[in-house]
């Protein structure tokens, strides 16, 4: 790129800000200019000799006139600034200092620093299976991710690149995933005193698009299934009709894989399970006629509080993923995962016309949005419903 096509592009890049096409760089001898804009008083765009662009604002803070920094012009919009600007001066005039405030964060650690102090200080609160995931991800894609950065100088421009990178390395449900902790962090260090409120750059990063339509089976696919889990249950390996039993098990309920995994005999009571934990916390799972005469038919052996044994290894059967596989290649569904039995069970108690209060609470959903991906479901049954009584109707008007 010539340093004409540069001095070009900058002096476009102030023209959105509003500045205009002012030259790049200043007469000799002029370190710095500042324009003052009329979005708010006081507020102005200051243009360093290099071609630096930042935002400034100036209040009367203890009898003083102070000029505030904002941001970099080629992170903030001017839009953003503003309203920055103006809670500055509006803070001012209650006899807040920003610039003292400002100096105090300045004492902020490095990122790598503070990245340790988080895990120290917040990862207790994590469940254990959240712990090791993020440990993961910290090891994987947050150590280096800011080298020599300080806290609080890490700004939208820094956290963009990084996601972006991320992309490439991760898929994009872990890619949200790790911004999300990184959002959390950055959250904490306001609350600890280590950057200034408000000022999360993981807010203005678009995350990944989410999948929306879940995978569920269909009547004639559960058939399939149940083909192949009623022939693994048969099969001489005692761990495969263990996982035979958990992933049936999984389909009658809509537990997670984990829920199902963990449950010991004193989780079991009467027609029902009290799971002690899980990903919203304790909760009850009600057991239909079939999930109990399950239950009903696993061996219990003895000294063994866990209802599903890998007695191969003489330990809990924690995974089942190698188990799963193999029975969804029998019965032909090589695209279904273990957490699409989940959605099964959602989705077709949504077509048996549960409401969706009903099926979160069947399924343990804190937020009511969780549940709302299965409206459609009753809603196509309420349609067909709604056309035969129109069919009814029409026959005894003729």
């Amino acid at each position: 790129m010539t340093a004409h096509t540069l001095e070009k592009i900058l002096a476009e890049a102030l023209a959105e800000v509003g500045v205009g096409a002012a030259p790049i760089r200043l007469p000799s001898g002029r370190p710095r200019e500042t324009k003052w804009l009329h979005d708010e008083r006081g507020f102005g765009i200051r243009i360093y000799a290099t071609g630096r662009k930042v935002y400034v604002v100036q209040a009367r803070m203890a009898g003083r006139l102070r000029t505030v920094t904002i941001g970099h012009a080629a992170v903030l919009t001017r839009h953003q600034a503003a309203m920055v600007a103006r809670r500055v001066r509006a803070h001012a005039e209650v006899g807040f200092d920003p610039a003292a405030d400002r100096q105090r964060v300045r004492s902020a650690p490095r990122f790598d620093d503070f990245l340790s102090e988080y895990w120290r200080r917040w990862s207790a609160r994590w469940k254990p299976a959240t712990r090791i995931t993020h440990d993961k991800y910290r090891r994987l894609y947050l150590d280096d991710a800011f080298p020599g950065l300080f806290i609080d100088a890490l700004n939208e421009a820094d956290v963009t690149r990084w996601f972006a990178a991320l992309n490439n390395r991760i898929g994009p449900g872990g890619a949200n995933r790790v911004m999300s902790i990184l959002s959390n962090m950055l959250n904490k260090a306001e609350d600890w005193g280590y950057r200034l409120e408000n000022t999360n750059p993981c807010r203005v990063v678009r995350l990944n698009r989410k999948r929306k339509c879940e995978r569920f089976l269909s009547l004639a696919e559960l058939e399939k299934l149940g083909t192949a889990l009623e022939a693994a249950r048969t099969e001489a390996d005692p761990v495969g009709v263990a996982a035979a039993a958990a992933i049936t098990l999984l389909l009658l309920t809509g537990c997670r894989v984990g829920e199902i995994a963990n449950l010991q005999w004193r989780d079991i009571q009467g027609n029902r399970i009290k799971l002690r934990d899980s990903k919203t916390g304790p909760r009850t799972v009600w057991l239909g006629r079939e999930a109990r005469e399950l239950v009903a038919s696993l061996p219990k052996l003895k000294n063994i509080p866990w209802l599903f044994w890998n007695a191969r290894y003489r330990r809990p059967l924690r995974t089942i993923d190698y188990y799963w596989r193999e029975i969804r290649a029998q019965a032909g569904l090589d695209d279904v995962r273990l957490h699409d039995l989940r959605h099964t069970f959602a989705s077709h108690a949504a077509m048996s016309k549960e409401t969706l209060p009903m099926i979160g609470r069947l399924l343990g959903h804190t937020h009511p949005q969780s549940t709302a991906r299965y409206a459609h479901l009753g809603e196509d049954h309420v349609l067909g419903a709604a056309e035969q009584i129109g069919a009814a109707i029409e026959r005894m008007l003729s």
